[in-house]
């Protein structure tokens, strides 16, 4: 048989947005320092001939740089949508190189074995259709307004899994007579199957195929992916004198304030501290050693720059970052009104959730320096975990 894997990314993962306040889909987030994605397609490669991505096309192919896959093309508004998009690409195919049955697998499921692939490829060689499938342990209950109306028999019951396995011109056929009837409520492949008479085969699934939907699942996926990994902390320290006419930017936002601050960069006092707690944290000396000041390239620069390449380096040494800790010190501005946005901005560049930075301040009492206002200097420490 010729297979294809379709690999669906065009989610926005809105339960675990809400959760954990993230910006990036959650396919696309960080695990064990590469893509939640790059995961799946990775498990997926080896058992087929073609690997045909479907979501936002940008994030797709910067998440898939390096692998053998078919262009991304776009998803639809509906999962179903999505799935189609991924069917008519392979269908546009030379008739020689279309495939004979597909998989298709949600990108946020990163941890799936071969064991489970196989079955479900071996199932396609006797039924239209498989999926992998996890019995019912816990009892189920039904309820309304917090209230136990029902409890469910769990006798025969299943937990559908991907990847979900099918016969390629079926499932083309059953997509396109669902497009042109209008119905897209299908919540996974096997039911078009299902509700058109077709039989679809039950195969091992495993309780390790989590599919990312909280933070608590990225927490189970980091120890069952990760290598053993080792905390690791570092400390920063910066400080920089006022300046007229210059823009006072601190964590990477700008502050209201009548002066700013003196530097070769746009002097952010804080992301130079974190920068060096992280730096230090892996070893990796301090900001002047990648970004020298005697270089003209970095004159007036946006700080944001050296945090996002101390971010990209912990994940390239495969780590994480745990947490960040930063203490301004300054009599005025006041930070207080301003350490919420810090947060936001400093867990967009490093790529983390933002209860893992924390931003505070604190005066010197009017005594040295910063008692005097003539400049403000900044704390950090930071802790990330590496093999």
């Amino acid at each position: 048989m010729r297979v294809a894997a379709i690999l669906l990314a065009a989610g926005t993962g809105s339960r675990y947005a809400a959760a954990t306040g993230s910006t990036t889909a959650k396919q696309f987030i960080s695990l064990a320092g590469r893509p939640v994605i790059r995961h799946a397609a990775e498990a997926l490669a080896p058992h087929v001939a073609l690997l045909q991505p479907v979501g936002d096309v940008a994030s797709l192919t910067e998440a898939l740089d390096g692998m053998t896959t078919l262009p991304p093309v776009a998803g639809g508004a509906e999962r179903q949508d999505s799935v189609r998009a991924g069917l008519e690409a392979l269908a546009a195919l030379p008739e020689a190189e279309r495939p004979d049955v597909v998989l298709v697998h949600d990108g946020a499921r990163p941890y799936v074995t071969a064991s489970v692939i196989e079955g479900v490829l071996r199932a396609l060689e006797e039924h239209p259709g498989a999926i992998p499938a996890v019995p019912v342990a816990d009892t189920l209950k039904r309820g309304e307004d917090g209230v136990i109306t029902e409890t469910v028999p769990r006798k025969d019951l299943f937990r559908a899994q991907t990847p979900q396995g099918f016969r390629f011109t079926i499932l083309l056929d059953l997509h396109r007579s669902a497009a042109k009837s209008g119905n897209s409520t299908a919540t996974d492949d096997a039911l078009l199957l299902e509700s058109a008479g077709f039989s679809v085969a039950l195969t091992p699934g495993s309780e390790d195929n989590i599919k990312l939907t909280y933070e608590e699942d990225l927490v189970r996926l980091e120890r069952l992916i990760g290598p053993t990994l080792l905390p690791r902390t570092g400390f920063g320290y910066d400080v920089h004198a006022f300046e007229e006419g210059r823009p006072l930017i601190m964590c990477g936002i700008t502050i209201p304030y009548d002066r700013g601050l003196a530097g070769h960069s746009d002097a952010d006092v804080g992301i130079h501290a974190l920068c060096d707690a992280i730096y230090g944290a892996l070893a990796e000396g301090d900001i002047g050693r990648h970004f020298p000041p005697s270089q003209n390239e970095w004159k007036d620069a946006d700080s944001a720059r050296f945090l996002v390449h101390a971010g990209e380096l912990v994940r390239k040494k495969g780590g994480m970052l745990v947490n960040a800790d930063l203490t301004l010190i300054c009599e005025r501005p006041k930070i207080g009104p301003h350490a919420q946005a810090m947060r936001e901005r400093l867990a967009s560049l490093l790529q983390v959730d933002v209860d893992r930075i924390s931003v505070k301040a604190t005066t010197s009492e009017r005594l040295g320096f910063t008692g005097r206002e003539e400049g403000i200097a900044c704390t950090a420490t930071a802790t990330v975990l590496v093999p």
